[in-house]
């Protein structure tokens, strides 16, 4: 798992649930989805299920905040640090 693997993945996985008919690669890995609207509180919370479901990660109440969510960039940094730790 790379840091371009997850942040497809969450890409992909933002555009089909929130996102429908938009084009992927219009989310750049450095958007602020949070801070610009793209996604609200529950959108949010629906992200961080999906990430602890699919990597098998658990977040932290501190780490459910736009300095960790905000981007494809911090998403996957976050991803990976969690991941790491579990190993």
């Amino acid at each position: 798992m790379d840091a371009s693997e997850i942040k497809n993945t969450v890409r992909e996985y933002i555009v089909a649930e929130f996102l429908p008919g938009e084009d992927p690669s219009a989310i750049g890995d450095s958007m602020e989805m949070i801070t610009q609207g793209i996604l609200d509180s529950i959108a949010t919370l629906k992200l961080v299920s999906f990430l602890e479901d699919h990597y098998r990660i658990a977040l932290a109440p501190h780490e459910v905040a736009p300095e960790y969510l905000d981007t494809l960039d911090a998403i996957s940094k976050l991803v990976m640090a969690k991941a790491a730790k579990r190993k």
